[in-house]
């Protein structure tokens, strides 16, 4: 299973030439695309739309993966020692949404494709699998 973290879905919906971007659509026009929408993902990316349409149709297109919710007390204990264990560590972690998204795919196991630098620390110090 991949989570597409909302870094990517931004930068998708706003048509920006990525790496990322150009994995994602590849991803979207395959016949097999194990996509989860981490509820806190599918909140990052609809709340930046100003205009009703290109909201319904990304809500749209969003909500046709399994969206699952993300979090509870546990994972936030969890999600909490990971970003702990990172700053002691002397890394500056600039979203604490970042590090909930991170922990919801490492105590899932899902790999996640992702367009933010909190996630190479994830990915170095805490196990995070990435998409290549």
């Amino acid at each position: 299973m991949l989570v597409v973290d909302s870094s990517v879905w931004i930068d998708f919906f706003r048509d920006a030439p990525t790496p990322s971007v150009n994995a994602l659509t590849e991803l979207l026009h395959s016949a097999k695309s194990d996509i989860v929408v981490p509820d806190l993902v599918l909140y990052e990316v609809l709340r930046g739309f100003r205009h009703e349409r290109e909201y319904r149709a990304a809500k749209k297109l969003m909500e046709g993966f399994e969206v699952e919710a993300a979090f509870d007390p546990e994972l936030a204990v969890e999600a909490a020692n990971h970003y702990r264990a990172m700053v002691s560590r002397g890394f500056t972690i600039r979203s604490a949404i970042d590090v909930m998204i991170g922990t919801f795919c490492i105590e899932r196991g899902y790999a996640l494709l992702h367009n933010d630098r909190d996630f190479d620390t994830m990915h170095e110090l805490r196990g995070l699998k990435v998409h290549a």
